[in-house]
């Protein structure tokens, strides 16, 4: 069995990757600020913004007192915490706190050993929310141009370009970002009924979202996948949040967005066709055939 430490293991997303990695074998360590409402595994409490804290949040895991709980080497790090998302705090915390937080599990990882390093990127690098730009193309890739428009965003990319960095330092630890999608838990599926009248209510991601499940599973697969360096891709679900056809919705609120292939109806606009070719990622949860 693998070690595997989950910053941010008692949020939405770290639940559900908690529950995946256990479920596949994985030893798991949840390093939070707070417990889990649903306690899977052993929990360290951390603050990721203090380097000291980080370094001795893994090296625990990898340490005697650990091994004595069944808790082995950390072969990797799914680096999950930080302030979820835009709007939640003053701009410019949000930007110090995930930037340094990224910053400090990056290090320690590498200071200590760790081959891997899965981390959540974001979606909103391509300029999210689409009100004050337009994308510049759709189904978007990873090639879409970064645009952030927030201190989130911002931290984001200079965390993709830190990756890059640290990898050129020290080759022996590699790098996936996942540029994730809105995340939904299957008890929020009701909430979709409510979009269906306006377009413009979800406009703002292109009507993009993904399964907190999918996610676990996107984690998991880049900590097994045969990867060296530092990368990243789209993360979302295989459709829209949409009854109505993609060629509708985008004739309505973006008629000037170039198509660069034909899309199905109901289709996502963020293509995830480079996670299914880097770490075999297919998404398995929809919300039109949840029960």
């Amino acid at each position: 069995m693998k070690g595997v430490v989950v910053t941010g293991g008692s949020g939405k997303a770290g639940r559900a990757v908690v529950r995946e990695l256990i479920a596949h074998g994985y030893r798991v360590l949840n390093v939070d600020l707070v417990p889990s409402p649903d306690p899977q595994c052993h929990f360290l409490k951390a603050d990721l913004n203090d380097m000291g804290q980080a370094v001795d949040a893994l090296r625990r895991a990898a340490g005697t007192v650990e091994r004595r709980r069944g808790f082995e080497l950390a072969d990797a790090v799914v680096h999950l915490a930080g302030i979820p998302a835009p709007g939640l705090a003053p701009d410019a915390t949000t930007f110090q706190n995930n930037l340094m937080t990224t910053y400090n599990v990056f290090s320690a990882a590498m200071l200590l050993g760790v081959k891997r390093v899965v981390w959540a990127s974001s979606e909103t690098l391509f300029g999210l929310p689409f009100t004050r730009e337009a994308p510049a193309f759709a189904p978007i890739t990873e090639e879409h141009p970064m645009l952030p428009e927030n201190g989130y965003a911002l931290a984001k990319g200079l965390a993709e370009e830190m990756a890059r960095q640290m990898h050129r330092w020290n080759p022996d630890t590699s790098f996936i970002g996942l540029r994730i999608s809105n995340i939904i838990d299957p008890s929020e599926y009701g909430m979709f009924a409510g979009w269906q009248k306006d377009p413009n209510i979800r406009r703002w991601n292109l009507w993009s979202y993904v399964d907190s499940r999918d996610v676990a599973q996107g984690c998991r697969l880049a900590i097994e996948a045969a990867h060296t360096g530092a990368d990243h891709c789209n993360i979302a679900a295989a459709d829209t949040v949409m009854e109505r056809p993609n060629g509708e919705l985008m004739a309505e609120c973006f008629p000037q967005v170039p198509l660069t292939r034909a899309v199905g109806d109901f289709e996502s606009l963020q293509s995830t066709d480079k996670a299914r070719r880097l770490m075999g990622y297919v998404p398995r949860h929809s919300w039109r055939t949840h029960s």
